[in-house]
This record gives C-alpha cells, sequence and structure tokens, in this order.
C-alpha cells in the first residue's frame, strides 16, 4: 500500500490517510509504495517530494530519511527525487486523477507559514498528459493559453475548460478528470461546468463569459512558445565515483556494469537523470554522501527538472540497465532470514510497524485456463502459400516440422468468441510461418477483427492452447509439401516420424481432456523421472514409469496408447526395472534428468503504449495501470513474461492495425522490459471490444464500463457451416462457471458523456446511470427552460465531438443487443431490424449503415403524429427554443431524414438501443 510522511520539526510524522494526495508548497515529504510480486518479495518504491517553497534544511532532511527508510527496508528499494511540476510519471499514478498542491506549509524550526482562511481566488492551470496529468498553476493571464495544452480556469461560480485546438481526445478527457477533481474538492461538488473550444466563439454565451475574464476575445498566435513541459536536456551518460563527498570522473570507451564496484557508490549523469548507484558493500554514511553530491551537481549545474534516482545494487530499474552495454542477466535478490530479523529489530527501535518487513506469501499455483472448453475446433496444414483443412481424425496431430492455423470457436455470455491462432513447429520453414500469418489475417479481418490471434511457437504453447485440443500428439518430421521440399533441396535427414520404426514420445498433461504425447530423440537423456513415456520399435512397445510420475500420468499415458499404437500390447516398466531391449533400443543406458520440465513463469504485468513509426517501436510504460488507461487511439502492450498481450483500440489507423502482430515481435526482438524473453513468447492481438477473460484477469475489469456488441456465428473457411457445435459435440469443460465476460470501451469516450450533475460524482468512465423521467408528458415543466446547468453540460460534451461521425458510429457498434419495448407503429420490419443491428466495417473503421427509406423532407408531423421541428431550435443551447414540447424527447421531433444525418441511423434502431446509451448520444448531440 501506499504511506506518507511529512517533514515537521525536522522529524518525518505521518500523514493520516484522508490526507493522501494533499500536498502542500512550503513542505517537504517522504512516500512509500510497497507492492507485493509474484514471487514472494515486496518491491519498495520511496520518492521524497519537495514543494517550491520549502526550505533547504527539510529538503535536506527529506533526502536522509529516505535513505534511512531503505536501510530499515533491507535496502532493496528505489529512491525518487520529486519537485513540485516536474514529478515523475510514476508518483503521479500513486494520486489519480491528479495533485494541486496548496499554498503554505507546516511551521518549522528554519520556516514558519500560516495557513489562512481565504476568499476562492480564480486561478488558472495547464494540463499535460494523456494516462498521468501534470497540472501546474500558470499566472492568470491570456498569454499563459497556447493552441497545444489544455487549460482549467476555476473560477468562484463555475469550471472552464479551454481545449486547445492541437489536443487530443485522450488529453481533454483526462483533463475532464481533473475538472471534476476542482469541483468535489473546492466547491463541494456545487458549481458549473462549461467548455471552451480554441479558435471557436460561434457566439457561444459559455466562450463568452470565457474571455471576458480575460478582457474580451483574442485569437492566440499561430505559434506559442509555451513553457516546455519536459525534463532538463539529456545528453550521453557520464559515469561518477563519489569518494568522501567529492566526485571523480570515471574515464571509459564503452559504459558497462563491470565499471561498478560492490564496494563504491556512483552517479550515472544523464542530464535529464541522476542516478545514485550504491554498492551493496558500501556503508550507510557513504550513501547519504553520494545523495548529498547529487544534489549539488544539480544546484552547480542549474538543472532544476532533473531527477535524482537511487538504487542499490541487485534491484536496478530497467531504465538503469539499458544505459549500459548488454548488462547481464538480472538474478533475483534474496534477503536472508537472519538480514530480515537485523531489519525488524533496526525498525522496531525507531518506532516503525515490524510487520511491514515480513515477506508476503508467494504465488506457487499455475493459473488455471481461462477459456471455455466445450467449443468447435478447425485446423488447416499450411502447405507452400496455402492451407489444407485436416479431418477430425488428423486435427491433433502435428508435426515438428509444420506449421498449422487453428480456429477454435466457443461459447461466451453474449454470443459465440472466437480464438484463431498459428503454431510453428521447431522445424518448419519460414516460408510456411509467413504464409500461415497471412492467412491467419486474413481470417480475422474477415470476422470484422472480432476474433483474438494468437503465434505460438512449439515448446513456448500457453496453459489455454492445449485444453482445446484435448489430446495432442506432435510428431518428429513433417507432411507438408513445403518441408519435404526443403529436406529434398538441402539433403537433409528427414526424421518424419514412422509407425514401423524407433520412437519415444513423452505423455504429460493434467487430465483426460488435456493430455499431450510429444515425440522426443529416442536417447536415454531424454527420459525424465517425473514422467511417463511410450517407447515403440515397430510391434514392440513399452510404457515407462518414472517413480516421481502421478497415477494420473500413467493413465494420461494409457491413454494415449490408443492413439499411438491402438492395436498392440505394451510392457509396462517402472523406472530401474527396464529390460536390456528397452536399453538397446534407446543406444545405450546413461544419466537422465528428474526435474520436472518448467514453463516460462508469470510474473508481474507490465502495460506499454506503444508508437510504431517507419519500423521503429517507442513505448512508455504506465505505471499503477487500469482499464481506463488503455485509450481507443493506441495501442497497448501487456507483457507477464510468460505471454505478451497486443491491446489495438478500435480508433487506431488501419494501417498500423495491419502491424499489430510485426509490433509485438518487435517488442520481443528489443526485449524492452530486460526480462531476456524469448523471441518465441506467444503473442496475442486483441482488438478493442473483444478482450477475453484470459487477457482481462489482469485488470480489474468492469464490465458496467463496456457494451457488448453483438455476436455473428462464424462459419467455417472449407464448408461454410456453422461452427457452433450442437450438445453431442461439447466437450467436457474445465472452466469456471463464474467466469464474467466483458467487452471493451473507451474511457476517453466514457468521459464524453459524464455531467457533474452531483456531489457525490461517480467514476468519470463508467456509463452514465439510466435516466428517469420525472415527470409525466402531460405535466412536463416548463419547456422554454432548459434543465438546470444543461447549456454548460452541452458544451461540455460538444468539445468531445470532433469527428462527430467517427463518435457516433462506434458506440452503436459497441452496443448490446438488448430489446427495448417500444409501440407498434415505432417497430421495425424483421429485414430493417437484421440491417440496421450490425454496422459495417470497412478498412478497420466503423460504417453506418444507411437505409433508404421513402421520407418526405417538409413533412410537418412525423411517423407518430408529432410536428418536426429543426435541429438548431431543438437544442438545449439554442438561442430560438421552441416551446411546448417534451423537453426530455427532444429528439422525437427532428424529421425522419435530419434525424438519420444527426444520429446516424434510424428513429427505430435508436429506440432499441438501451436507455443509457440513448442518453449518452443526445448529451453529445445537446439534445439532453
Amino acid at each position: 500500500g501506499l504511506e506518507i510522511w511529512r517533514i515537521e520539526k525536522l522529524q518525518a510524522v505521518p500523514v493520516p490517510r484522508e490526507s493522501h494526495g494533499k500536498f502542500f508548497a512550503g513542505d517537504s515529504y517522504i512516500i512509500l509504495k510497497t507492492t507485493a510480486r509474484k514471487n514472494g518479495s515486496f518491491q519498495h518504491d520511496i520518492h521524497y517530494w519537495l514543494g517550491k517553497d520549502t526550505s533547504q534544511d527539510e529538503s535536506g532532511t527529506a533526502a536522509i530519511k529516505t535513505v534511512e527508510l531503505d536501510v530499515a527496508l533491507g535496502g532493496r528499494g528505489v529512491q525518487y527525487r520529486e519537485v513540485q511540476g516536474n514529478e515523475t510519471e510514476k508518483f503521479l499514478s500513486y494520486f489519480k486523477p491528479c495533485i494541486i498542491p496548496e499554498e503554505g506549509g507546516i511551521a518549522s524550526g528554519f520556516r514558519h507559514t500560516e495557513i489562512n482562511e481565504r476568499e476562492h481566488v480564480t486561478r488558472l492551470f495547464v494540463c499535460r498528459g494523456k494516462h498521468t496529468v501534470h497540472v501546474k498553476e500558470v499566472p492568470f493571464a491570456r498569454s499563459s493559453l497556447n493552441h497545444d495544452d489544455i487549460f482549467i480556469l476555476d473560477t468562484k461560480s463555475k469550471i472552464f475548460q479551454f481545449n486547445g485546438s492541437n489536443s487530443s481526445i485522450q488529453e481533454r478527457a483526462k483533463a475532464l478528470e481533473v475538472v471534476q477533481y476542482l469541483k468535489d474538492t473546492n466547491h463541494e461538488g456545487k458549481c458549473d461546468v462549461a467548455a471552451v473550444e480554441d479558435g471557436k466563439l460561434m457566439a457561444d454565451a459559455d466562450a463568452g463569459e470565457f474571455w471576458g475574464l480575460f478582457g474580451g476575445f483574442a485569437p492566440l498566435p499561430r505559434k506559442t512558445f509555451s513553457e516546455p513541459n519536459g525534463k532538463d536536456t539529456a545528453f550521453p551518460p557520464k559515469l561518477l565515483w563519489v569518494n568522501k563527498g567529492q566526485t571523480v570522473s570515471v574515464d571509459y570507451e564503452v559504459l558497462t556494469k563491470a565499471l561498478l564496484d560492490s564496494t563504491k557508490c556512483y552517479l550515472l549523469d544523464c542530464g535529464s537523470e541522476i542516478y545514485v548507484w550504491m554498492g551493496r558493500e558500501t556503508a550507510l554514511e557513504d550513501r547519504k554522501q553520494a545523495g548529498l553530491a547529487a544534489e549539488e551537481l544539480l544546484r552547480e549545474g542549474d538543472r532544476p527538472k532533473s531527477h535524482i534516482i537511487r538504487l542499490m545494487e541487485g534491484f536496478e530499474t530497467v531504465i538503469f540497465r539499458s544505459k549500459f552495454n548488454k548488462w547481464p542477466k538480472k538474478a533475483e535478490a534474496v534477503v536472508s532470514d537472519e538480514s530480515r530479523g537485523k531489519v525488524a529489530a533496526l525498525l522496531k527501535r525507531q518506532g516503525f510497524n515490524v510487520k511491514a518487513v515480513a515477506k508476503s506469501a508467494p504465488v506457487k499455483e499455475e493459473p488455471l485456463p481461462q477459456i471455455d472448453c466445450t467449443g468447435n475446433l478447425q485446423v488447416w496444414r499450411v502447405n507452400d502459400s496455402e492451407k489444407t483443412f485436416l479431418s477430425f481424425s488428423e486435427q491433433c496431430k502435428f508435426y515438428s516440422g509444420d506449421c498449422y492455423i487453428f480456429q477454435y470457436s466457443y461459447p461466451g455470455d453474449d454470443g459465440e468468441e472466437c480464438l484463431i491462432g498459428t503454431w510453428f513447429g521447431k522445424k518448419s520453414i519460414e516460408e510456411e510461418r509467413a504464409a500461415a500469418t497471412s492467412l491467419a489475417n486474413k481470417m480475422v479481418e474477415s470476422l470484422k477483427f472480432q476474433a483474438v490471434l494468437v503465434r505460438l511457437y512449439e515448446g513456448k504453447e500457453p496453459i489455454e492452447f492445449f485444453p482445446i485440443f484435448q489430446n495432442l500428439v506432435i510428431f518428429k518430421g513433417g507432411a507438408s509439401t513445403g518441408y519435404k521440399k526443403f529436406v529434398s533441396e538441402n539433403g537433409s535427414q528427414d526424421d518424419t516420424y514412422s509407425e514401423s520404426g524407433v520412437a519415444l514420445f513423452r505423455v504429460q498433461g493434467s487430465g483426460p481432456d488435456n493430455m499431450q504425447a510429444i515425440q522426443v530423440d529416442a536417447v536415454a537423456p531424454s527420459l525424465n523421472s517425473s514422467y511417463c513415456y511410450i517407447l515403440h520399435d515397430g510391434d514392440t512397445v513399452f510404457t515407462w514409469i518414472g517413480n516421481l510420475s502421478s497415477s494420473m500420468d500413467q493413465e494420461l499415458a494409457e491413454r494415449q496408447l490408443d492413439v499411438i499404437k491402438p492395436n498392440l500390447q505394451s510392457r509396462m516398466l517402472k523406472e530401474g526395472s527396464e529390460y536390456d531391449q528397452f536399453w538397446k533400443i534407446l543406444g545405450i543406458k546413461s544419466e537422465y534428468s528428474s526435474q520436472k520440465i518448467a514453463r516460462d513463469p508469470e510474473s508481474d504485468a507490465h502495460l506499454f503504449c506503444c508508437t510504431f513509426l517507419k519500423g521503429v517501436l517507442k513505448v512508455r510504460e504506465i505505471f499503477n495501470f487500469t482499464q481506463d488507461d488503455m485509450m481507443t487511439e493506441d495501442i497497448f502492450i501487456l507483457d507477464c513474461h510468460s505471454c505478451v498481450f497486443i491491446w489495438v483500440g478500435q480508433n487506431v489507423d488501419t494501417k498500423i492495425r495491419a502491424q499489430a502482430l510485426s509490433i509485438g515481435e518487435k517488442f520481443l526482438e528489443l526485449d524492452i522490459p530486460m526480462e531476456n524473453l524469448s523471441r518465441e513468447t506467444p503473442l496475442y492481438v486483441i482488438n478493442e471490444g473483444s478482450e477475453p477473460q484470459f487477457f482481462t484477469r489482469f485488470f480489474t475489469w468492469d464490465s458496467a464500463k463496456t457494451a457488448k456488441p453483438k455476436r455473428r456465428t462464424t462459419t467455417s473457411s472449407h464448408t461454410g457451416r456453422s461452427s457452433v457445435p450442437d450438445k453431442s459435440q461439447r466437450r467436457s469443460t474445465s472452466f469456471s462457471p463464474d467466469r464474467v465476460r466483458v467487452r471493451g470501451r473507451s474511457p476517453a469516450f466514457n468521459a464524453l458523456a459524464a455531467t457533474f450533475e452531483n456531489s457525490n460524482a461517480r467514476n468519470l468512465s463508467t456509463p452514465p446511470p439510466v435516466a428517469r423521467k420525472s415527470f409525466s408528458k402531460s405535466s412536463s415543466p416548463d419547456p422554454v427552460k432548459p434543465p438546470q446547468r444543461a447549456a454548460s453540460i452541452a458544451a461540455m460534451s460538444a468539445s468531445f465531438e470532433r469527428p462527430r461521425q467517427t463518435l457516433i458510429p462506434k458506440s452503436i457498434k459497441a452496443s448490446p443487443e438488448v430489446k427495448k419495448p417500444q409501440s407498434e407503429a415505432s417497430k421495425p420490419k424483421p429485414e430493417e431490424d437484421a440491417k440496421e443491428s450490425t454496422p459495417a466495417v470497412k478498412d478497420g473503421q466503423t460504417v453506418t449503415p444507411t437505409i433508404q427509406e421513402d421520407v418526405k423532407e417538409d413533412q410537418p408531423e412525423d411517423e407518430e403524429g408529432l410536428p418536426t421541428y429543426p435541429y438548431d431550435r431543438l437544442r438545449t443551447s439554442s438561442s430560438n427554443p421552441v416551446t411546448d414540447i417534451d423537453s426530455t424527447r427532444r429528439e422525437t421531433y427532428l424529421s425522419s431524414a435530419e434525424f438519420r444525418e444527426k444520429f446516424g441511423m434510424t428513429k427505430e434502431a435508436f429506440a432499441k438501443l438501451p436507455k443509457w446509451k440513448q442518453n449518452r448520444l443526445k448529451i453529445a448531440l445537446q439534445l439532453f
């Protein structure tokens, strides 16, 4: 969790939990973030935050106390120096949506600050950032505004959000959360809010009021030179040795880890960051001196924005290790029980909570497959550039020299789910791997990107793979034309499995619904005491039982005999009682292993936001990530070491979407997390709106934030038949019945519907509640008066209407299939219903279908007999509003043609949407 101390009279005093996130510019703070890792250890991140008005004595005390805290916790933490206005993203991720320090500070022996109650002061803030928001107060003047950023003007009665013309929708959504924070914090949830678009006055009342506070409207210059938000200039790393508080330059040609001595402390000056590396054998006083030397280096160079990051040998961060040439493989640092006892005693003397250093419980159990195993499986073998469908009896027999494509359709809560994958054998050729990838991509595209794509290599299969095959046998050699051609042209030995020859199979699995027989080299070292094996030489068959194998392993071996040698009797041999004939077949008796083959462990997950331009991949880690961090305009990579997920937002450019798998492969090639990732690590490509449970389990996933698209039955590519199995075909399942199916929806679009209507406002990323009429049509209030704050809400929502044609169809596509009662007059015909319910997809973008109808554009009444009015008069912010209408159903007074133009659908299709989705669209169009 999170613990915070404030420096008071040169002592660290705990800050109550209810005050976490509240900082004063005249103070210094220490923040400890402790995270339990899957390997059972604790990760400590220690930050000391310095307000812009804090005294040098308080900041020095915070720096020294941070070192002491790290020592008390066993020297395993990473320490960060945070300066007000230039905090690290990791620090800001602890306090969402933002931190806004207050003026003043605690009275200390060196500084006295009085904190007085005062009247509300109008303040101007600049907001920057798509995931973590940097909020900084700037002078209340027109010269502070620019086209690139978002500004929030907090007045006594209203909060304005000024959206720079070059700002993105993600930045606007995050700034909207800051507006809500200010409303709750400074106004007790009781004030109006309004949005002002850069360069768009358009006689808007809110815009006029906003510019009036600056002395009148005036266009901003096309180019502005605002204060840079970045860090101090970076330059090539420079290594310095700290000797008795003095720095000595270290000469080197190549920066390597060998330059670092465990008995010394070093500074690695990278310009924008200074790293303090402390050897494991250094004294506490040396570490303090190294920290002070880094502070002095910043003062001498006048670099107020640079960060200082202090780390202990063995606990270096990924970014620090990436500065060095070929940093050796990281070994898990271990803290002995004796060390823990010493740490506990030290903490007790200093008054700390001794329980804080207790070792967490390691996560030993392997996660269960998060996929329904009762679905329908289809498999193709790749031959040159084509795919050949395999019959039911052949689809669970793979060859190591071949490539395969599989399509697995399984039931979900809201329809059929689909997983399309490629499997590359260890000896498969590159040409057929490329062909398999291309064919699988076309299959996903034909399903309108609603299927999950996975790329697998033999020996690196994830836990979801084997259960869908149930009984899989992997033979040596190959059956594809490409493999045979390769063997023939290169004169290689063809070791393809032969029933009449010698073959050894290792049997593995968890049960009859998840078992595999894998052909291995027929030599003694291939044996393992933890498994059972099947050995045959023509019609001579042995079953070898390892001493460490279980009764289940033996049962699986018996079952696999029915597949490999169904009509022959096998002789069972227990380890240690083998016949001479057994060893003769294997060549010679020799030593073999008894350790079970370990799978790649699943480590703590990391989320990265990616940009891919001209073959160059750039990533930025999202700390303390949540579902809301994944923006619909971006691509994200979720790395859990055992597999890597590439999540593609619905609004990602079509050309970039097509490169999603290449982005994942580049990520593995560069080994960005420096985890020694294999280039054969499983890669999943998941499109927004089709997230499977084996992906969402890494989040606290909220299905209320998502809309489930209507699923259509997929068809087999070779027969055209439905791939939904009947009950007789369905297989037993090991899948949890408690699973929750969810669908992703962009948090940026969620923020669009936020209305700030009450002090106990919901989280901005959740869907709006269902609106209930507070009055009947016959007893409607004065229609001339719009609802309270409707104009400001509509203006705020309107800031996200760029481009409106993209946002509205997107929400329609994501709508769940929910039937709403409707009048007989408004019920569509079945043919029209089918056309309207499923929008088309072209080039990866949703295109709302247009239904051709005979509509009289000038008819005074609509199909329900209601009068029709122009859209401009029905808007909540209209200067000439219509009177005597039901203000909760403004959209019904639009003509059919204008309704279709504004909403992108017919009135009948709109009536079928859930109420909250209707309200969201009405808000966007200023009709609610």
